[in-house]
């Protein structure tokens, strides 16, 4: 697989003369929203001292909550030509650059039914969105990802609705050339973090929503992650000193929580952000390297998972 330097000089030398096209519309682009979002601002607000004559402390709320709404559908219009040309100009070159077998498909996701059988979360979600769904075959292994959201939809006493992110980031599913019998999933230590090594394993212990509480002979995996599993033999056979130094890279890697889990042949993890991975920049240069390197990088990260946990090393075979 290419390093990220030899993508970097991809991504500055053969994509340079794109980049500057799109860096002009970005340049226009992003006039345009702040010109349109004054005049919005102007207009809403004006409207609403007008109707009400005074300062409503529980109207100006309601209406701040529709003008960041619409404000935001407004935003991702006006964007939605220049991010489609940007990421069948950008993204996928890259990716293409990496592997010539790797499909692009930045309008879907992963598919709720594989996020579900990760077990990887409690709540199954409600609603789910994402995009930059990334497949294909990395040195013979099965591997797919993409930028997903799922949300758990909750109501009131008064029957108001709202809404609680389970997840949203980077979810990459890759094969693992063993057949499992059981589940063993990994996730952030946040008990023992929060609450100290006594209470924090007492509550491990006791997490009734788990299988059984499986404990590594690692300190600093232990620091960093929580073991769950149905066999603690074939979590112990999966989950080598040498596998475990290696997702504790892989996470200090990413620098964000990551969840793992191995089901039925398969290494499912899911990796937390705040925002699309591979949402073009509006308010900064697209030639800037910070800016080149988060693409870059993140894809690196997504893709090299093959390369960095040894997966295409095939030390078992599937039975």
């Amino acid at each position: 697989m290419k390093t990220i330097s030899e993508l970097t000089d991809f991504y500055y030398n053969t994509l340079y003369p794109v980049l500057q096209k799109l860096e002009e519309e970005r340049k226009n682009i992003k006039k345009r929203i702040i010109s349109v979002a004054i005049l919005y601002t102007l207009i809403i607000f004006g409207v609403f001292f007008a109707i009400l004559g005074h300062f409503n402390f529980e109207a100006f709320i309601y209406v701040g909550i529709f003008y960041v709404a619409t404000l935001a559908s407004i935003y991702r219009y006006l964007i939605s030509d220049y991010t489609s040309d940007f990421k069948a100009k950008i993204i996928a070159p890259l990716i293409y650059e990496i592997d010539k077998n790797l499909n692009y498909l930045p309008k879907l996701h992963i598919p709720t039914t594989e996020f579900n059988h990760s077990q990887l979360f409690i709540n199954r979600p409600d609603r789910v969105s994402g995009n930059d769904y990334v497949r294909g075959k990395i040195d013979d292994i099965e591997i797919a990802f993409s930028d997903f959201h799922a949300e758990k939809k909750y109501k009131d006493s008064k029957g108001r609705e709202s809404w609680e992110t389970i997840f949203q980031g980077l979810f990459i599913i890759s094969d693992f050339h063993k057949e499992f019998h059981g589940r063993t999933i990994i996730l952030p230590d946040t008990a023992q973090s929060l609450f100290g090594n006594l209470i924090g394993s007492w509550l491990q212990a006791n997490n009734f929503s788990r299988n059984e509480l499986i404990k590594m002979d690692n300190v600093a995996f232990e620091k960093e992650f929580v073991v769950y599993g149905t066999d603690q033999i074939e979590a112990r056979y999966i989950l080598t000193h040498t596998l475990m130094q290696k997702l504790l890279n892989y996470k200090k890697k990413t620098k964000h929580p990551i969840y793992v889990s191995f089901i039925g042949g398969k290494i499912y993890m899911a990796i937390e952000y705040n925002d699309d991975m591979f949402e073009p920049s509006i308010f900064h240069s697209l030639l800037e390297y910070k800016i080149a390197m988060k693409y870059v990088a993140t894809l690196h990260l997504a893709i090299g998972i093959v390369e960095e946990l040894k997966l295409n090393q095939k030390l078992w075979s599937k039975v």
